[in-house]
């Protein structure tokens, strides 16, 4: 075989090598099988010949395999080529491939040890048994270099490779001075894995949070101990979530009996009240008025209204925007702080005559 021929070869792979894509670690089983072209050492007295080669191999990481590969050549002897010459033999070849990230294809090196077998015929004449037969086993050491691809969908391999085989031969008939040869394998061949591929099990999916992790209406309480998801931005909320009502304390603004005027130490408190609406705007409030329990329903009710209706005015009147104020609502004598009975003189308490603000968020 010429070099042309050799350059041709290596060319040709390295074309298919080219169209294919990026090789990556992956860690099965592959079988492997190659043909190329043995160039016998001249020293042989042989023809180049075709050979071919199967292997069973592994990627032991990302940048080294190793195979065992079988070969078989069948060269014709130069002289006689009526002659059988033949050689088959087993490797351990170790490669260390150069790959890198985005590159669609990564060359390597090679390095063998193995064992080649050759049979030789040779004219014995004139002896009957002729031809002779040499049949000898012997140690082979090998280099090389190639290069390795994936293919589309990574089911298969292209390799390409150039190496060097030392078969220490030191019986041959042909070249009884030699101790070894020096042959030239130029291949083209293919990986096959063996298996499915691993599939990257996919990540955990986080824990869903429980609900005392959460809280999906913001009021501070989470979910497991909120009885009331509903509540609003800005009220004030117990610890059960639920909100809890809130009365701005007027002690003090009391009434007279059957009054509806405020009286001064009233106006003392209700400008405390005003200070504290207007530090905390966000706040909105129920004027409720109240009365004791002396006289009918009906004119409480309405004594009730206009008590709230004073302290309502005296809130807009002093900067509190109506919008913030509920009311003015009369409870009449509904909602006593001291029940006591009409018909004694007691029923005059001046707790129950009140107004109260009542926090509505």
């Amino acid at each position: 075989m010429n070099k042309k021929l050799l350059c041709a070869a290596l060319l040709g792979g390295l074309a298919v090598a080219q169209a294919a894509s990026a090789q990556e670690f992956d860690d099965r089983w592959y079988l492997t099988g190659s043909a190329g072209f043995n160039i016998q050492d001249n020293d042989r007295g042989t023809r180049n010949a075709p050979f071919g080669a199967i292997g069973l191999g592994k990627f032991l990481n990302e940048n080294w395999s190793l195979d065992g590969e079988l070969n078989y050549q069948n060269p014709n002897n130069d002289a006689n080529q009526d002659l059988n010459w033949s050689q088959y033999g087993i490797s351990l070849d170790l490669r260390r491939h150069f790959t890198a990230e985005g590159r669609n294809w990564a060359p390597y090196i090679l390095m063998g040890l193995g064992y080649q077998r050759s049979e030789e015929e040779f004219d014995a004449f004139p002896s009957p048994n002729s031809p002779g037969e040499r049949e000898d086993g012997n140690l082979a050491a090998k280099v090389g270099v190639g290069i390795q691809s994936a293919l589309a969908g990574k089911r298969a391999a292209i390799r390409t490779e150039l190496a060097y085989r030392a078969d220490f031969d030191d019986t041959s008939v042909s070249a009884p001075s030699e101790d070894w040869f020096g042959d030239v394998l130029a291949s083209v061949g293919v990986v096959i894995p063996l298996g499915a591929p691993a599939v990257a099990a996919p990540p955990p999916a986080p824990a869903a949070p429980s609900c005392a992790d959460l809280d999906d209406d913001g009021d501070g309480v989470n979910n497991c101990d909120d009885k009331c998801p509903g509540s609003q931005a800005g009220q004030t909320i117990g610890p059960d979530g639920c909100p809890v009502p809130v009365s701005i304390d007027l002690k003090g603004v009391n009434f007279d009996f059957d009054k509806s005027t405020l009286r001064a130490d009233a106006v003392a408190i209700l400008s405390e009240a005003v200070q504290i609406l207007q530090r905390y705007p966000e706040l909105r409030v129920e004027v409720a008025g109240h009365t004791d329990l002396c006289g009918t329903d009906a004119y409480n009710q309405k004594l009730s209204e206009r008590r709230a209706k004073a302290v309502y005015d005296y809130l807009t009147s002093n900067g509190i925007d109506a919008s913030r104020l509920v009311g003015p609502i009369g409870y009449g004598e509904s909602r006593p702080l001291e029940p006591t009975a009409q018909t004694l003189p007691g029923c005059k308490s001046e707790r129950n005559r009140r107004t109260e603000l009542n926090v509505q968020n």
